[in-house]
């Protein structure tokens, strides 16, 4: 993974923040800040905006507390070279490998939680709308029923259909016989098995990014007076399919190929990453769990019902922790493991939130952990910006409540 010494535009983040201007074309405002008793720089503007180059149709996949394409890419054109290593210890959805790849990066990714590897890597070898809907006419279409009842989300028909395709991806993956066209059929209808609109396999649900229980999607039935419509499993895969490929250009297909043939896929705690060589990083851009604000195995549990994974096994992996003091107990191991697997002059980019009312500030605890893991703070970037439709459904106004997915810790390894 390592590589040459890295050249980034010939300045450092703080040169560039002393002469960069908001996308607005307004100067970005700059503050001293106390922190544990340390003078930090606070950089605050409008570095990226949702329409600088839209993140890309590939990145439309939900997963819920993910941060927008944006900003993985903001830090990787301006602190990276073609080549360098972009590592994300909390991957997710695969944002920010993704965005490397896309960019001629190499890209390490590592999630706890198996999900994210279904989810990301398929993304890399995008096969065709064509042999989508060839393969898709090759896979029997009566399952039967779930051996838990999904009646409350799904129309019989559409169930016996998820079922036949669940069963088929299943014995798949087990004879080994499972190819790039399996793997992104079966990311893509992770993605669509609940929403709230027709291009999701269910009745009207929450957001995508989340699936309620048996006994919530019941209510929700109930207030709306409504029940599953028939969705045809084949189609709504095929349709998902043209719209995560319709911004892909050629050149595109080419660095995703070859970013995901050198891509390091770990699924294991971040603490402990020996897989990733000494001083080898360039660029970590993340996003760790909330605290206990997004409860990640209650989201994920019928994405890990298709896809044949424990939920309440890998729920017991994700930090889910109540108080600051515990959180950071976890994170500063995390720094420690990031200190040794970043070349000297490399950067992490860690963003964090404001939680529960303001109340907590996950910076000013981030800082502190960096500095005693050996890092510089280089200084803290608030990116101004609404918050999505997502937000304004679970009632997070911008700056007031949630988490502000707009505050982010850049430290360097000297």
């Amino acid at each position: 993974m390592a590589a040459g010494p890295s050249k980034p535009h010939g300045n450092t983040l703080k040169e560039f923040m002393r002469t960069c201007r908001s996308a607005s074309g307004l100067p970005v405002e700059s503050e001293l800040v106390t922190v544990r008793g340390g003078k930090i720089r606070k950089y605050t503007g409008e570095f990226w905006t949702s329409r600088q180059r839209q993140g890309g149709s590939i990145h439309e996949v939900s997963y819920r507390a993910c941060f927008k394409p944006q900003l993985p890419r903001f830090f990787i054109g301006l602190l990276t070279c073609e080549g360098d290593a972009v590592y994300d210890p909390f991957s997710g959805r695969g944002t920010t490998v993704l965005e490397a790849g896309l960019l001629g990066r190499n890209a390490i990714a590592n999630d706890t939680n198996p999900l994210s590897r279904i989810l990301s890597e398929p993304r890399f070898f995008p096969p065709s709308p064509g042999a989508v809907v060839q393969r898709l006419d090759t896979i029997p279409q009566d399952g039967g029923q779930a051996e838990i009842d999904l009646s409350m989300f799904y129309h019989p028909d559409t169930e016996r259909e998820i079922v036949a395709l669940r069963e088929y991806l299943r014995e798949k993956r087990e004879a080994g016989t499972d190819d790039a066209v399996d793997r992104w059929i079966a990311m893509v209808a992770t993605n669509r098995l609940t929403g709230h609109s027709k291009g999701f396999f269910s009745v009207y649900t929450l957001p995508p990014n989340q699936a309620v229980s048996q006994k919530s999607q019941e209510k929700i039935n109930l207030r709306r007076k409504q029940a599953p419509e028939y969705r045809n499993v084949r189609s709504i895969i095929a349709r998902k399919t043209k719209s995560l490929l319709r911004t892909l250009t050629a050149d595109e297909r080419r660095s995703l190929a070859r970013a995901g043939e050198r891509t390091l896929f770990l699924a294991g705690d971040a603490r402990s990453t020996p897989a990733i060589p000494d001083g080898s990083v360039q660029l970590t851009v993340t996003s760790p769990p909330f605290l206990d604000i997004v409860q990640y195995p209650d989201d994920n549990w019928l994405r890990c019902w298709f896809n044949d994974l424990n939920a309440d096994a890998i729920g017991k992996t994700i930090t889910m922790a109540r108080t600051v003091e515990e959180w950071a107990a976890v994170m500063g191991g995390v720094f420690f493991e990031l200190y040794r697997v970043t070349r000297p002059g490399g950067y992490v980019a860690f963003e964090v939130g404001e939680v529960r009312k303001r109340t907590i500030r996950l910076d000013e605890a981030v800082v502190p952990l960096g500095l005693s893991a050996g890092f510089s703070c280089t200084g803290i970037l608030i990116n101004q910006q609404e918050f999505t439709k997502t937000s304004n459904i679970w009632g997070v106004n911008n700056n007031a409540g949630g988490t502000n997915t707009n505050r982010i810790v850049v430290f360097q390894k000297s």
